[in-house]
Parts: structure tokens; sequence; C-alpha cells
């Protein structure tokens, strides 16, 4: 009975030392713990922190049954773990960053920084891409043409781009015909739409690396999805065996658009966005998003 009294007190006079910053500094290093581990879930780099608990196991029990040269060889290994680290969980560790930049708090406020915002003719430009895009699009559709167009959001494709053939033209339905006809040279890549208008044709896409995805689907949409996850980019896509239009964003894909629904959709995702923060002759001036973005 003295032993939980004595510990109650001891626990009692613990909390009598905490202060509100002691409080907001637990409640933060909780949430990047729980941060961490919901970005590893499901991931390769699961595999790879459950290989790091066995490392730690093994050091553990070797420090108790006094095996001195593996513990040495464990304690010169977690000597050197923040550069392993910071190698191994690279692509989790990008994507992390690209997150806290694509957050409500980077759009909203980061953006006033970096001046990020599109101007009154910059929009009506992506209006004008994405009524091009629906249109070529219901053409492909009808006609079983296989599509893949990228639209360019918060994070530049440059480094896609250049797997490509630099165009930075004005779009058109004509031109995206000539770029996805099946025996042109740049069919078979993804076309980028940057800031409405037709950027770079024949880009190579990352594949997904989800192992859920649904066997049925072929390499174009495989790369709509591992575009859509290393970046916020939205991309369409049109079947070539059933010409069905899909969209993928943030690592999903949803189907059956026609002409109507994919307008909706893209200016929901790209125009939407970009009235945020809206450049004006005098500097910056926030709007109220008039639709909010579809799932």
């Amino acid at each position: 009975m003295h032993f939980f009294v004595e510990l109650f007190n001891n626990v009692l006079a613990v909390f009598r030392t905490i202060q509100i910053k002691d409080v907001f500094d637990i409640i933060a290093i909780t949430f990047i713990i729980f941060s961490l581990f919901k970005l590893v879930r499901e991931t390769r780099a699961e595999q790879l922190l459950k290989g790091v608990v066995v490392l730690l196991a093994v050091y553990l029990v070797s420090s108790i049954f006094g095996l001195t040269m593996m513990t040495n060889l464990m304690r010169l290994l977690f000597e050197f773990s923040v550069l392993i680290i910071a190698i191994i969980f690279q692509p989790e560790i990008r994507k992390a960053l690209e997150r806290i930049g694509q957050s409500s708090l980077g759009k909203r406020y980061l953006n006033f920084i970096f001046k990020s915002g599109k101007s009154d003719e910059e929009i009506k430009q992506i209006k004008r891409s994405i009524i091009h895009v629906a249109d070529a699009a219901t053409v492909f559709s009808s006609t079983k043409t296989g599509a893949l167009i990228v639209f360019e959001r918060g994070v530049k494709l440059s480094d896609i781009a250049d797997t490509g053939t630099i165009i930075n033209s004005e779009p058109s339905v004509a031109l995206l015909g000539n770029i996805f006809y099946n025996k042109a040279p740049l069919h078979d890549g993804a076309t980028i739409i940057r800031d409405g208008k037709i950027y770079a044709a024949g880009c190579i896409l990352p594949l997904t690396d989800n192992k859920k995805v649904d066997i049925n689907l072929g390499t174009r949409h495989r790369a709509a999805l591992g575009m859509s996850e290393m970046s916020d980019a939205a991309v369409v896509v049109v079947s070539e065996e059933t010409g069905n239009i899909s969209i993928a964003v943030n690592g999903k894909l949803s189907r059956d658009y026609d002409r109507e629904t994919l307008i909706a959709q893209l200016e929901s995702l790209l125009v939407d966005d970009t009235k945020i923060y809206v450049k004006k002759s005098s500097g910056f001036s926030s709007k109220r998003k008039e639709n909010k973005d579809e799932e």
C-alpha cells in the first residue's frame, strides 16, 4: 500500500511541474509520431521499419548477454542510422515533404509567400485547356483511342517533361488528336498541360507501386496512378480497350466521365484551387472557393 501511495505522489509531483508549453510539446511530438506511422503504413517502408525494430532487439539481447563484438557492431550501425534512414526512406521523406507543401497550410498561406497564385487571364487559359481536353477525350472515347493527359498543379513536373518532347503550344482538339494518333511517334507517352498550355508530349510516367490496384488495369492506368501518387497532378486517362474516361488524383482512380462531368471535375481540381489567391494589379486578394472538390 505504501508503494502505491509513493508512486501516486511521484506521478502527482511530475504533473505539477508540467507547464502549458510542455502540453503543446507533447501534443506536437505525438502528432509527428502518429504521422510517421501513418506515412509508412502499407508501404515498403513498413517492412524496413520492422527490420530496424529487429536490429534494436538484437542490440538489447547482445548487451544483456555481454556479446561485445555484436554490441559494438550494432552501436556503430546506429551511429550512422540518421544517414542510413535518410537514404533508405528517401522516397517516403520526399512524399511527406510534398504532402506538407500540398496541405491547406501550404496552399492558403505559403502560396502568398512564393506568389504561386494565378491571374484572371491564366485562369481563363486553364479553363480553355480543360474544354479542349474534354472535347478531345470525348472524341478519343468514341474512337477508342488511348490517351494520357497530365494537368500539372502545385508540383512542377519538369523532370517528367524532360523524358518527352517540349512543345509549349496552345491546346486544341486537332493537336491532341495528332499527338495521340496511334501511328504518331508521341502517342505512347503522356502529354503534360502546364498553365493551360501543352508543355510536353511523349513523356514517360512512373508506374504505381500499389499492389492493391485492380489487376486488370493496363500500363496506361498504372502510369496515371503512379503520377498522381508522386505529385498532386490530375491525370486524365482514356482507355484504348473500352473508351472509358478516368481521372487519377492522389493515388485514386475515378471512372465513367463524360464531357460535362469531366469539365466539372477538372475545374474543381484546377480552377477552384487557384482562386485561393488570385493575383490582381494591387496585389493578392482572397476569394472563397465556389465549389467543393468532388471525391
